[in-house]
């Protein structure tokens, strides 16, 4: 009988101790705020903070309402001066993967995604497992990615008692589509979004159609609610007075500006993050059928045809090929450059242009591209490229034109660009009615109820 007790006695203690060391080491439950307390939420996006505007939205709209914000991300550029000048905002980065785990083509993807995947996930864990405070009872997650923040977030809801709802932007497994083409791992990670997408307690979409595709495609039962992207309040239309300071203070504008203002040049301006989901060959081709016209038709009748001035925002693997090829170009009329903005500058930027440009295609064709919001905001037309959602947004012929060609974008610039067209300044006007439908008003409509807010 000793000899037994002895031989299990180990083992045993061994297990009591481990189980007790799990009890101690699990993160405390939700805890409801009391009445006279803010609730909490947290805002996760595994993704650059400074270049997430729609989750800074998000962030600034709960504070606005009375809640607080633990915003979670990593800390690369700077987010909005009045999202870290906001006292119920605090901002919680997560440490950034080792360079060598860089998953930019597909066989360092293949080999080291699950290392990044799993330096991602103990990351997250252990934030909001242990650093967050128990008060919040909410975690709003970007998707994509969804690897690993779908899997991390339900554990964590199981965990500590909170609600999850998902910001669809897109969905990750199509994202991942366009990187590895047909592989086996593209349909693993449609299934794991699909199953873990399913679980969350709210969904918020950025169209319709998308909202369709998880009920119909995906059986999401839990409520789905569409919640479109709309400019903040610092995207307005800018004065005459103010476009003109702006573009002779730019040092890319400034040698620009009096034939911007006059007319003889035409601003043009497309944002892109340089991914393969935007062709930029399509602007390319079609700035070059522009050049030819105004060459044309500025030898029979000099002056007639405005130059245009192409000023390209953001950063992006893609973007040092394509300026290359931008210099093998020999254009007379036409200008391209491409330029890096800060936040502040952005806005100002974007409502100085005459026509915006998007090259967005989207990998599910359910998605919208956010350049063509904040184009709005500022009451710009814009040049989109045609597919399933885009129509969602941009009404052709009436707040901007579609495109499925560099051939039809390059005619549609000589269309819009002709002096004898009055077709650009009716769809500014149409542009201009859409500065009406501002980020704060939707979401107040939509989202704040989902948080009791």
């Amino acid at each position: 009988m000793m000899d037994s007790l002895e031989f299990w006695g180990t083992p045993l203690l061994f297990v009591s101790l481990s189980f007790s060391l799990f009890l101690l080491c699990l993160p405390s439950r939700h805890v409801p705020p009391k009445k006279d307390e803010k609730p909490r939420i947290v805002v996760l996006v595994l993704g650059d903070i400074g270049r997430s505007p729609r989750m800074q939205y998000h962030a600034l709209s709960i504070a606005r309402k009375g809640g607080l914000v633990d915003l979670v991300g990593y800390d690369e550029s700077s987010p909005r001066p009045e999202l870290l000048e906001n006292p119920n905002i605090k901002l919680c980065p997560l440490p950034p993967p080792p360079g060598f785990l860089r998953t930019d083509t597909p066989i360092r993807f293949i080999l080291f995604a699950p290392l990044k995947a799993l330096f991602q996930l103990t990351s997250m864990l252990y934030l909001l497992c242990y650093i967050i405070q128990p008060s919040a009872g909410y975690i709003l997650l970007q998707n994509p990615p969804a690897i690993p923040t779908l899997a991390v977030t339900k554990l964590v809801g199981a965990l500590r008692g909170m609600k999850i709802v998902i910001d669809w932007h897109n969905f990750g497994w199509s994202v991942l589509q366009l990187k590895l083409k047909e592989h086996p791992i593209v349909y693993f990670c449609k299934l794991y979004e699909m199953i873990l997408g399913r679980s969350a307690y709210a969904n918020f979409t950025v169209t319709d159609l998308m909202g369709l595709t998880l009920k119909n495609d995906w059986g999401v039962k839990t409520p789905i609610k569409t919640l479109y992207d709309r400019p903040p309040t610092h995207f307005t239309p800018l004065s005459p007075e103010e476009r003109n300071e702006f573009l002779e203070s730019h040092p890319v504008t400034a040698r620009h500006a009096s034939a911007i203002t006059s007319g003889t040049t035409r601003f043009l301006i497309s944002s892109t993050s340089w991914t393969a989901d935007e062709d930029f060959s399509h602007l390319l081709g079609a700035l070059l059928i522009y050049d030819r016209w105004a060459s044309g038709a500025n030898f029979l009748k000099p002056g007639s045809a405005p130059a245009i001035l192409a000023v390209i925002t953001g950063k992006g693997q893609l973007r040092d090929g394509y300026m290359a090829r931008v210099k093998t170009l020999e254009f007379q009329y036409v200008t391209v450059e491409s330029v890096w903005l800060e936040s502040a500058d952005y806005p100002k930027m974007v409502g100085c242009a005459d026509l915006g440009v998007s090259l967005h295609t989207s990998t599910s064709g359910v998605d919208l591209p956010m350049k063509v919001v904040d184009l709005f905001g500022v009451g710009v037309p814009v040049a989109a490229f045609e597919y399933l959602a885009i129509s969602e947004l941009v009404k052709d012929g009436v707040n901007g034109i579609v495109f499925k060609t560099g051939e039809e974008l390059g005619n549609a610039f000589v269309n819009l660009f002709n002096p004898a067209s009055q077709q650009l300044k009716k769809l500014r006007e149409g542009a201009l009615k859409e500065t009406e439908n501002r980020w704060d008003e939707n979401w107040d409509k939509i989202a704040a109820p989902v948080f009791g807010l």
